[in-house]
């Protein structure tokens, strides 16, 4: 098979990989490049309010929780959550797996600048989940048990085994998540996949640290039995599993699949305007 007829049964473009993933490359190292290349006021604010949009969402879960004793009903309700970031354009932690190290790895950025979007993205998300559990408690001191309940399951699992497991799956769950927003203009999907996300993630219990930490802190401001250092041990194990889940088992292999054309751009053997317009 030659080169024309391999590329007439891969695709339209000029290529060699079918046209689905020169659209997912395109998508994804642009964006990915945005986001390593804001300056620190910029990360830092739009990590700042990643930890407050989502706290809509929590809102949304302890009200639904409250009234129907429901996680699964809770979770989709949390799905608001996840919206509030697509549209407003903030982001958590665990969204800046795939995207920045496809741009890392076509050559739009640097190692270093994925350090500094992820040090800076989690800090901040925790800083404005922070204020944003610290409002809920003063505002509704009638769910505080409702808040105290959910942040004692997160912490209290029936094994290690169980912990790492339900960390990996958040992670895998939030990358997946932010990769099938990325493919989609039509914000009916998009509120879609947020919907099922949530769902997911509350609705089966998974451990996410940036997002579970806000309900901990909700319930350490609401007088629960839980001391700093209950939540940085719970908090040093999560995060770097929340992180594995995201890397291993999405984005190693996104990129694996996707790799010849990330070389491409990395070694100039085309450019990312030339993949941006033939993936239309």
């Amino acid at each position: 098979m030659d080169q024309s007829e391999q590329r007439r049964r891969l695709g339209t473009t000029d290529f060699d990989v079918e046209d689905e993933l020169v659209g997912e490359v395109a998508t994804t190292v642009r964006e990915g490049s945005k986001r390593l290349n804001r300056t620190w006021p910029e990360l830092l604010v739009t990590g700042f309010f990643g930890g407050v949009d989502v706290g809509l969402g929590i809102l949304a879960m302890i009200l639904v929780k409250d009234a129907t004793g429901s996680t699964i009903l809770a979770g989709m309700a949390f799905g608001v959550g996840l919206l509030a970031l697509r549209l407003a354009h903030s982001e958590l932690f665990t969204e800046e797996f795939l995207l920045p190290i496809n741009a890392v790895l076509a050559g739009q950025g640097t190692w270093l600048q994925v350090v500094r979007l992820w040090s800076s993205s989690l800090v901040m998300n925790l800083a404005g989940g922070l204020m944003f559990a610290w409002l809920i408690v003063l505002a509704l001191p009638g769910y505080h048990a409702t808040i105290i309940s959910s942040a004692t399951s997160y912490l209290e699992q029936p094994s290690l085994t169980v912990t790492i497991a339900l960390a990996l799956l958040a992670g895998a769950t939030i990358t997946l998540s932010t990769r099938m927003q990325q493919g989609t203009s039509n914000d009916v999907v998009a509120a879609i996949i947020c919907m099922s996300s949530g769902l997911l993630l509350i609705g089966l219990g998974m451990l996410h640290g940036a997002l579970n930490a806000i309900v901990i802190f909700a319930a350490m401001l609401a007088g629960a039995d839980i001391s700093v250092g209950d939540f940085l041990q719970w908090f040093g194990l999560v995060i770097p599993f929340n992180m594995l889940g995201g890397l291993l088992i999405i984005t190693i292999p996104r990129v694996t699949r996707t790799w010849k054309l990330l070389r491409g751009l990395r070694t100039g053997k085309f450019e990312l305007e030339d993949v941006t317009r033939q993936a239309g």
